[in-house]
């Protein structure tokens, strides 16, 4: 029998099953005595000392600057919060109910809050809360992470979930695949395991099905289709082999593009650049052969952060940016930050609608001291090497003028304590329709354009590109959102700007020849889909892509778009 679930890691996996538990005994719901609430406080304590103190010991295997220390920095951090263990206190003692019932009912309270919001980063971070509480609740009793490290077989893990702390120290020399019955497309497992690069179901819920996966049975991930094989039979089995090897075959191909120049057939040039988050995902690209980096997200830096990082800090960060890609071009992204992303080291307030309210450009203007503590240090590294700075969601030359009148105080700052800086080239996110025709106003203040189709496509179709519903009816694909990408490219090559595309839509290798044929010189790509695209760039030809990209303009149904990008890739 096989069963779907949601892919976060491609590949496919083989091996013995292994189901992990969590402890997490029925919550009781009884009324407590005086002496039990007492107790149960004195429990609390006890089993948030011992999961603080498991976590630190799983840290002790990791160096400070990895993703998996950090994301264990904010479990630790969360669980030493003086209010977070004053309200689980109160509550006990208010309510009269058990440690347990307190810490599921507040941890479902802040899950509940983030999964509001509409950034899906914040939102999927709400699963992570969960999963820490049944953890706490395990703690209670005495319970922590079964020791895996005596491991010698393959092993598919299932779990309800998986925490940093968890995944850290997991043998991952025997752990060939990850099945989960929750956890969304960037919760904290999925980043890490698409890190580690093994194949990963999210929300397969095999706790539900009526014949229950046992310890040791064979079980087969396919992290292509999403369905994972439980006992195949040798047909099956055999397919799913052969499928194996053609994937590996097909990823080693792919490697032979590393080193070849990012030209089509008839000799157009379009340079490929990389998506990135910090300096281990910039050393990745680099090994891939990007170009440089087109995107680099510096709000990520925050995500975690106890503090904001200052100045001579974020400076250094740079400047190593700077020496992992050897003179290669370094664009930097301000902190696309406001109310739909939560950031615990900045003061950030309540908006019912975060999407339209104080994000990117807007933030850094209502925070000028934030937005020019970063610019200086990105104005020092530029000493260093090639940086080009970039502004979010700016949609009007206000926006624009404000910011540049910032990076003149940032300047004169400089030259005041006697500092060296170098020279920026700058541009702006093209998110918003109003962008797209604000800017032959603003083309003159800058030196590139880069296009952001995520939120191109969500603020101009008014659907959410974070709900699964929404996606099939309000794809990037659209005929208007296509016309903006063109009007933005047109109004750029008219006044001789550099215009460059890093959403999402530019890391899918199908899409690419109709991006090139609108006019595109410059493409900024997850690094997973690098050599994809590059192969399906240099065995192109640019006047086909011309053509196709022409035929794709005429067209005003999503689903005549569909059919003719498909009609070109399947030739």
């Amino acid at each position: 029998m096989s069963f779907n679930g949601i892919v976060v890691s491609a590949g496919i996996a083989f091996g013995k099953a292994l189901i992990m538990t969590s402890h997490t005994p029925p919550l009781d719901f009884k009324l407590l005595s005086a002496e039990q609430i007492k107790q149960q406080q004195q429990q609390l304590t006890h089993g948030i000392e011992l999961l603080i103190h498991h976590l630190q010991h799983c840290q002790r295997h990791l160096c400070q600057e990895c993703d998996n220390f950090q994301l264990i920095d904010a479990d630790i951090m969360l669980l030493e919060d003086d209010g977070l263990q004053q309200q689980l206190h109160q509550h006990i003692e208010q309510f009269k109910v058990s440690a347990a019932v307190a810490i599921d009912r507040i941890f479902n309270q802040q899950a509940a809050e983030l999964a509001s919001l509409d950034d899906p980063y914040l939102a999927n971070r709400s699963g992570d809360i969960l999963c820490l509480s049944k953890r706490l609740i395990s703690a209670l009793h005495g319970h922590l992470q079964s020791d895996l490290s005596t491991l010698t077989d393959d092993t598919i893990l299932l779990a309800d979930d998986l925490t940093p702390a968890e995944f850290a120290i997991l043998p991952l020399k025997h752990i060939k695949g990850i099945v989960l019955e929750s956890g969304g497309l960037t919760s904290h497992t999925a980043i890490l395991a698409r890190a580690a690069g093994i194949p990963a179901l999210l929300n397969y819920p095999f706790s539900k099905r009526l014949v229950p996966i046992s310890d040791g049975e064979q079980l087969v991930l396919d992290g292509m289709t999403g369905e994972l094989h439980i006992a195949p039979c040798e047909e099956l089995f055999a397919k799913l082999k052969q499928k194996h090897i053609q994937e590996l075959q097909r990823r080693q191909a792919l490697t032979a593009y590393k080193d070849k120049p990012s030209i089509t057939i008839d000799g157009h040039h379009v340079t490929l650049l990389a998506n990135v988050g910090n300096l281990s995902e910039i050393s990745h690209a680099t090994d891939l052969g990007a170009q440089g980096i087109g995107l680099f997200r510096t709000e990520f830096l925050l995500m975690n952060a106890k503090a904001l990082p200052n100045e001579q800090q974020q400076y250094k960060l740079y400047c190593d940016a700077l020496h992992s890609l050897h003179g290669q071009i370094l664009s930097i992204r301000t902190f696309d930050i406001g109310a739909d992303k939560e950031i615990p080291c900045l003061e950030q307030t309540h908006e019912d609608n975060p999407a339209m309210g104080i994000r990117g450009i807007r933030y850094s203007l209502a925070h000028p001291n934030t937005f020019i503590t970063q610019v200086k240090a990105i104005l020092r590294a530029a000493n260093h090497g090639p940086i080009r700075l970039m502004f979010p969601m700016v949609s009007q030359i206000e926006e624009l003028e404000g910011a540049l009148a910032l990076i003149e105080q940032a300047k004169a700052q400089l030259i005041e304590q006697e500092k060296g800086f170098g020279e920026l080239m700058l541009g702006i996110v093209v998110e918003t329709p109003a962008a797209v025709l604000n800017l032959p106003s603003m083309l003159p203040l800058l030196d590139f354009v880069s296009i952001g189709t995520n939120d191109l496509t969500q603020y101009t179709l008014a659907a959410d590109r974070t709900n699964p519903n929404l996606a099939k009816q309000y794809p990037a694909l659209s005929p208007a959102v296509i016309q903006l990408i063109l009007m933005t490219i047109t109004y750029c090559k008219q006044a001789n700007v550099n215009v460059s595309l890093c959403g999402e839509l530019g890391s899918d290798p199908q899409v690419l020849g109709l991006l090139v044929g609108l006019g595109l010189d410059e493409i900024s790509i997850n690094p997973t889909h690098l050599l994809e695209v590059k192969a399906a760039l240099v065995n192109g030809r640019y006047q086909d892509f011309v053509k196709h990209a022409h035929t794709i303009t005429t067209l005003t149904r999503i689903e005549d778009i569909c059919l003719a990008i498909s009609a070109v890739n399947d030739n």
